[in-house]
């Protein structure tokens, strides 16, 4: 039987009523009269994580279902703010099964583990593994350090919501909570293609780290990391520790240099009152950064890229929904044209592709040995349905 998808988006005062609807919506654009495969939910960090899930499960049951908070959802219509974004699949080949790990803030090497454990014990064998992972806490890297592909396709991303309290939220059918990781893996007759790009470029300026721990860049130049900004910027020091600039700096990402071609982007979350960026991933003393500056352009490009890179990976299976995983910088930057990154990956797929996303603090994509953490990027999983 042929695969099917639909997406369905709701606006409502309260959580539940807002995930029944925008279920209900898809459903009823679903061409298919079967119980769907998979759900996937992108929710607004205003929404109670429960109160949502439980208007998603009302009319879904028992479908295998995770989600995650945004500032916003994507459809092919869109930006959507303060609401709730449902994406369905259904095919009489595609299986899946979900998996709630609520200890990833506490322990993201444990959390890689009990995945790894899982595939290996082949209680978790499949096509692909989508996953959610808490934003502010826990240890992204380190996840995907630990985790082998296992001969199957791994992306995802982190889960955002109010950088000003730091709540984010996960869901994995009627678990769900902070600190947590959803995961949905993807079992037969489906193929993933996975395509990432970013627009930020370097402009001129070079730092050395010179002091950084844990997740805290302390020093760029042997300065407090808000005075190497402030000098560039014309902003006092101090005024980066308080909103806006204290989140606004994610607009302003470190390039690494290493061994490789291409730089790594590393963001920070917000300024700290002592001047220190917190990032959400190392950086360790004495490497080279250059300041990276995006601009609408290269971003509308970069979204064309990541769907392209999807597509060819796809093969030659069918294109039937695409999930877009773009990094909160994004929004900030498009923000006076909300959605174009959306309008750019359907110029490639098609205006028939249904399209579900969100904002993420970190991007995973496949990668040998492991799966690579991103910050900044733009990600597009296309799922696709094999050719008979």
């Amino acid at each position: 039987m042929a695969m099917f998808a639909a997406v369905g988006q709701a606006q409502e005062l309260d959580g539940r009523e807002a995930g029944l609807q925008a279920t209900h919506q898809a459903l009823n654009d679903l061409q298919s009269s079967t119980t769907p495969s998979l759900a996937i939910v992108v929710s607004s960090h205003h929404y109670d994580a429960h109160l949502v899930a439980t208007g998603v499960a009302s009319l879904l049951g028992d479908v295998p279902t995770i989600g995650f908070s945004s500032p916003s959802g994507l459809s092919v219509n869109g930006q959507h703010v303060h609401s709730v974004v449902v994406g369905l699949l259904t095919g009489s080949d595609v299986l899946a099964d979900q998996l709630w790990l609520s200890g990833y803030a506490q322990s993201s090497r444990e959390t890689a583990s009990r995945l790894t454990q899982a595939v290996a014990d082949g209680r978790l064998t499949g096509r692909g593994l989508i996953l959610f992972a808490d934003g502010f806490n826990g240890d992204a890297e380190q996840l995907c350090n630990g985790l082998a592909e296992h001969a199957i396709c791994i992306a995802g991303g982190l889960s955002s919501g109010d950088l000003h309290t730091g709540l984010t939220y996960q869901i994995a059918g009627n678990q769900n909570g902070t600190g947590g990781l959803a995961a949905l893996l993807l079992k037969g007759e489906i193929r993933l293609g996975v395509g990432s790009a970013h627009g930020w470029l370097p402009a001129g300026n070079m730092f050395r780290v010179t002091r950084s721990r844990g997740f805290w860049v302390r020093t760029l130049d042997g300065r407090p990391a808000s005075e190497s900004y402030a000098q560039l910027f014309g902003y006092p020091a101090r005024e980066w520790a308080f909103p806006p600039l204290n989140h606004l700096a994610r607009l302003y990402p470190l390039g690494v240099e290493r061994s490789e071609e291409k730089l790594l982007v590393r963001a920070p979350l917000r300024v700290e009152a002592d001047g220190s960026f917190r990032m959400n991933a190392t950086i360790r003393d004495g490497v080279d950064a250059h300041l990276l500056v995006g601009s609408p352009s290269a971003c509308r490009q970069a979204a064309q890229d990541a769907a392209q890179q999807a597509l060819s990976r796809l093969g030659k299976a069918r294109p039937v929904m695409a999930l877009v995983l773009a990094d909160i910088a994004w929004q900030m930057l498009l923000e006076a044209t909300p959605g174009v990154e959306v309008q750019a990956i359907q110029d490639v797929l098609g205006q028939g592709v249904p399209i579900i996303g969100g904002y993420t603090l970190g991007q995973i994509v496949p990668g040998d040995p492991n799966p690579q953490f991103l910050n900044q990027h733009i990600v597009v999983i296309v799922f696709g349905e094999p050719k008979e």
